[in-house]
């Protein structure tokens, strides 16, 4: 049996409804060298997973909005690019791919459109091209 969640009442008696906690934001002093290990291969998984979050970071940064969802699993995901904000169930433009596959397109190190034609980039919508908006500036890597 499943309880539902009541927010508890804050000290003005108000409830709290719709928070939305603030990521930590990582860095360039950690995340730069995460990138940096990550592309010489054999990084660990923890070097892997901060670079891929410290580029999704700067590619919201770059495109703030809320119109595409970028996913690398197990990794993670941001919304970017302007336009209608998706606030219900799955997106309508969504960016899927897998780490290596996002470090090359975040880097130069891959181009959008062989990502695309080689099938390791799955994009869903109107909206969902990060092409203009690749590669992002990483200190010193592109």
């Amino acid at each position: 049996m499943s309880v539902p969640l009541v927010p508890e009442p804050v000290e003005n008696g108000s409830r709290c409804q719709n928070v939305e906690m603030a990521k930590a934001k990582i860095q360039d002093a950690e995340g730069e060298p995460a990138v940096r290990g990550a592309l010489a291969g054999g990084a660990d998984r923890n070097t892997t997973a901060m670079a891929v979050r410290y580029l999704l970071q700067l590619l919201a940064e770059r495109a703030p909005g809320n119109t595409v969802e970028v996913r690398v699993p197990p990794f993670g995901a941001v919304q970017c690019i302007p336009g209608p904000r998706h606030t219900r169930g799955t997106p309508p433009n969504v960016v899927e791919m897998d780490a290596a596959t996002w470090l090359g397109l975040a880097t130069g190190g891959l181009t959008w459109r062989e990502a695309m034609a080689g099938g390791a980039v799955h994009a869903s919508g109107q909206r969902a091209d990060l092409e203009g908006l690749l590669p992002l500036r990483v200190g010193g890597l592109s």
